[in-house]
C-alpha cells in the first residue's frame, strides 16, 4: 500500500513540518542542499555530515554549509561509477578513520575499489589514503558497481560488488563480479572466509550470485542484509549468509528486458531465496535496519530507498515472512540513494533527484 508521508516541504525555504506516517508524526528537514549527484551520507559524532558526490567530491556539512574535503581517490566517474559509498569506522571518534568505495581505473575499464583514510582534525583533507581492496578486472563497462561498505561487528569490512553487466560472471568465483567480499581493516583476507584455499576462487568472496547490491546494513544481531537490483522485476532484499549462492542469473523473480525468462526460473537446488522481492522493480538503493530509540515503533524494521518510484520502503521482519508495510513518499523522496541512522536515532536520507540530504525526526 502507498501510505504516503504527505510531505509539503520546500528546500530550506520553509520550516520543518510535522507529518503523519502510519505509526505517528514525523518531522522532515532539509539539512544539506545544492549537492551534485550525492551518493552516500555518513553522520559524524560531532554532528557534522560527510557526503560523497559521484564526480569524486567529498563534502563536509556543518550547520547547512558545505566544505570540500581534499585528498579523495581519483575516480572514474563514468556511467554508474564514481565516488560512491562512505562509512566511518566504529572508532572514528578516536582514530578519524573512514572507508570509501569508488570505481577505480583498470586498463580501459574500471572496477570497484575500497580505500581507507583519516580525516584531518580540521575536516579539510584526507590523509594516509591507502588501498584495501580492488575487484579483479572483469569488465570495461560502466554499470553495476554495487559499492556499499559495511563494518561488521568483528571489525572486518563487507563490500558489495555488482555483476558489472556481465551476467554469467556472477557465478564465476574466479572473479569478484556479483559478489559480496569481506576483508580485514588492513585489506588482508580473513582466514575464515568461505573460499580461502579453494582452487580458482577469489579468497575475499563471502557470498556470490548477486546482480547489483546497492544497499547494505547490519541488524541488531550483526547479520548483513542487502538490497539488490533485479532485471525487469525481481528486485530483492537478501539476508546474507557465509558462502551462499544467491542465484543470479540462474534464478530470479524478474525477466530480461526483452521479456525472456531468466535462467531456470525462480528456484534451483543450492541457491538462496530472497527474503523479499518487488515486482515491478523499484530500483532499490540504500538499506538501513533501524535500531534507534527516536522511533521505537520502527525498531528492527528495514528501510530501503527507491530510485525508480521515489519513495522509502519500510519492511517488517518480525513475522515468518518479510513484508512491505509502508511506502514513505513525497517530493522530498525523489530518487532516494542512501538512508542511514544518525547517532540520535533520527534518520538521514539522500535524495539524488533533489541534490539534498534530509532528516526524519520526531
Amino acid at each position: 500500500m502507498k501510505n504516503a508521508l504527505a510531505l509539503a516541504l520546500t528546500l530550506l525555504a520553509a520550516p520543518a513540518l510535522a507529518l503523519d506516517a502510519e505509526r505517528g508524526a514525523v518531522t522532515v528537514t532539509a539539512v544539506a542542499t545544492g549537492l551534485d549527484e550525492p551518493w552516500a551520507v555518513a553522520p559524524m559524532p560531532d554532528g557534522g555530515l560527510l557526503v560523497t558526490e559521484r564526480d569524486g567530491t567529498l563534502q563536509l556539512i556543518r550547520d547547512g554549509r558545505k566544505k570540500k574535503v581534499v585528498g579523495t581517490p581519483r575516480v572514474v566517474a563514468r556511467g554508474q561509477g564514481g565516488l560512491l559509498d562512505i562509512t566511518l569506522a566504529r572508532d572514528f571518534a578516536r582514530t578519524r578513520t573512514l572507508f570509501l568505495t569508488y570505481s577505480k581505473r583498470q586498463g580501459s575499464g574500471a572496477g570497484t575499489a575500497l580505500v581507507a583514510a583519516e580525516l584531518s582534525a580540521d575536516g579539510r583533507r584526507l590523509v594516509n589514503l591507502r588501498d584495501l581492496f580492488e575487484s579483479a578486472p572483469g569488465s570495461s563497462g560502466g554499470r553495476h558497481f554495487g559499492s556499499r561498505v559495511v563494518e561488521a561487528r568483528d571489525g572486518t569490512l563487507f563490500v558489495t560488488i555488482g555483476d558489472r553487466g556481465d551476467r554469467p560472471s556472477a557465478q564465476d568465483r574466479s572473479l569478484h563480479n556479483g559478489s559480496i567480499v569481506r576483508v580485514n581493516r588492513d585489506g588482508t583476507v580473513p582466514g575464515d572466509n568461505p573460499f580461502v584455499g579453494v582452487e580458482g576462487a577469489q579468497p575475499e568472496i563471502w557470498s556470490y550470485g548477486h546482480r547489483n547490491p546497492q544497499g547494505a546494513g547490519l541488524d541488531a544481531r550483526g547479520t548483513l542484509w542487502t538490497a539488490e537490483h533485479g532485471a525487469q522485476g525481481g528486485d530483492e532484499v537478501n539476508r546474507i549468509q557465509k558462502g551462499a549462492n544467491f542465484g543470479w542469473p540462474v534464478i530470479s523473480y524478474g525477466v530480461h528486458y526483452s521479456g525472456a525468462k531468466i535462467g531456470q526460473g525462480t528456484s534451483a537446488p543450492g541457491m538462496e531465496q530472497p527474503a523479499h522481492y518487488w515486482d515491478p522493480s523499484i530500483a532499490p538503493s540504500g538499506l538501513m535496519v533501524y535500531q534507534g530509540n527516536m522511533f521505537p515503533e520502527w525498531k528492527g524494521d528495514i528501510f530501503v530507498g527507491s530510485l525508480k518510484f521515489s519513495y522509502i520502503s519500510r519492511l517488517d521482519v518480525s513475522g515468518k515472512r518479510m513484508r512491505e508495510v509502508e511506502q514513505l513518499e513525497s517530493d522530498e523522496t525523489l530518487r532516494v540513494r542512501d538512508i542511514v541512522e544518525d547517532t540520535d536515532g533520527s534518520i538521514l536520507f539522500v535524495s539524488v533527484g533533489n541534490g539534498t540530504v534530509y532528516r526524519m525526526s520526531r
